[in-house]
């Protein structure tokens, strides 16, 4: 029997079944296959996860608010909602259990690069139609592998934007080449183009734009950009896994992207992980041979090149493969709840959400911009909503990159005045797939009561 929200839809599961069936619904989240949905709250095995259904975005009914505590009583104990859900694996358990004994206790005692993880790669190409996927130890040591394999080195500048991650900065000082800071879009919090072709110096090697949140980089307009200056392009897709724009996947528009699959990422696990994606066969065999000191693969002990060790996880790669088919139906998920909240959030006053729509969209975080964000993070968190401010700073602000800043990057171009307003006003909700509608209906009405009772 299909299970059904207060207002008539069908809750789900994140493998894409319904909650205590076999049969498909559009999205889901709920118990997996081998447990038992019949769990009483509060019992030893009860997860504190409830049922997701399919959130509203045509006209009718909206999503229906969850119990609530009186104004200005806070929340119950226990009665958060989590930025990032704490039982992100609890219904995976098993199959993780099964498969550590399985690799931990087989006889080819392989517990990197082999056959689950030559097969995870596989899967990702041919999800992506790229020509080569390499699996590696984290994003950032893919971002490390990309510049060493497209030859950036010593003498060679890359503009990378001022606000994000610190691994766009390091990566590139890693390879003895210097990041040139370039100001971001203040609309998409992405890098902005025009600001990159200003910087662009006869030093400069290649151009790094990163999907920013919930919006991919303008990828048309710096694969133009690219081609015109004679640079290479890399993608910083760490966060747009699923992610499309123009029919083209993040991560592909490039000479090589790449994903994360660090725990707090769409397509997380539990540890860390990366992969290489790219359309060029010879510069996934670069990298490929990188990733385990210089070799290729075959031939054991020989190095070709001088490598790092940045080989994949067996028990990741298996696990992985276990939980790919559901992640179209996660992110699904995680798209219905973005656009929910900026169909209700926009023209707020105070309040500028992300940009609209669904192409070149990842559903990582979803991330406001407002003008008083302490104010409105410390009453979302009286609330019960717990948020996340990513980068309180800029990457030129940052201590380990200023002296870096007040070099290159300052003597290509003017400074960075749309990225340190976007790190002084962002912060971020929770949109994870584990979120009840309740709980989204619960975040929304948060937001909206401090914008309308402060700028009302």
């Amino acid at each position: 029997m299909t299970t059904t929200s207060t207002h008539g839809l069908p809750a789900g599961n994140g493998d894409g079944r319904e909650s205590g069936t076999g049969a498909v619904t559009a999205l889901g989240i709920g118990p997996a296959p081998g447990t038992d949905p019949a769990v009483v709250p509060g019992s030893a095995t009860d997860s504190g996860f409830r049922t997701a259904p399919e959130l509203h975005t045509a006209p009718g009914p909206r999503i229906a608010p969850g119990p609530r505590t009186a104004p200005g009583s806070g929340p119950a104990p226990g009665d958060r909602v989590p930025f990032f859900p704490p039982d992100l694996f609890h219904e995976d358990r098993d199959t993780l259990l099964r498969l550590l004994h399985e690799i931990g206790t087989g006889a080819e005692q392989k517990f990197i690069l082999g056959d689950r993880t030559r097969r995870f790669e596989e899967a990702l190409r041919g999800r992506l139609g790229a020509a080569d996927v390499v699996a590696c130890s984290s994003g950032t040591s893919a971002l490390h592998l990309i510049l060493t394999a497209l030859g950036v080195g010593p003498g060679d500048e890359v503009v990378v934007p001022a606000l994000g991650c610190a691994p766009l900065a390091a990566a590139v000082l890693h390879t003895g080449a210097v990041p040139v800071f370039g100001d971001v879009d203040p609309r998409t919090l992405t890098l902005d183009p025009e600001d990159a072709r200003a910087r662009v110096t006869p030093r400069t090697k290649a151009l790094m734009p990163a999907h920013m949140f919930s919006v991919m980089a303008d990828m048309p307009r710096f694969t133009a950009l690219a081609a015109a200056e004679g640079l290479r392009l890399v993608e910083d897709s760490a966060v747009a896994q699923g992610a499309v724009l123009d029919g083209t996947p993040a991560g592909l528009w490039g000479d090589a992207g790449l994903y994360s699959f660090v725990q707090v990422k769409s397509f997380g696990m539990p540890g860390e992980g990366g992969a290489v994606v790219t359309r060029d066969e010879e510069t996934g065999r670069r990298v490929r041979m990188l990733r385990n000191h210089g070799q290729d693969g075959v031939h054991r002990g020989l190095h070709h090149v001088i490598g790092v060790n940045s080989r994949f996880d067996e028990i990741q790669a298996a696990f992985q493969l276990h939980r790919l088919p559901g992640l179209d139906a996660r992110l699904e998920r995680r798209a219905r709840i973005a656009a929910h909240y900026t169909e209700h959030l926009t023209g707020l006053p105070g309040v500028t959400t992300p940009p609209p729509g669904t192409d070149g969209r990842c559903y990582y975080v979803y991330t406001l911009l407002a003008d008083d964000r302490d104010a409105l993070r410390d009453h979302l968190s009286a609330e019960g909503v717990d948020t996340h401010v990513y980068y309180p700073k800029t990457l030129p602000d940052q201590a380990a990159f200023a002296p870096v800043a007040a070099g290159a990057s300052a003597a290509s171009g003017p400074g960075w005045p749309h990225a340190r307003d976007a790190a002084r006003r962002q912060l971020s909700l929770p949109v994870h797939h584990r979120l009840t509608d309740a709980q989204v209906e619960r975040v929304t009405e948060a937001v909206r009561a401090h914008a309308l009772r402060t700028r009302g």
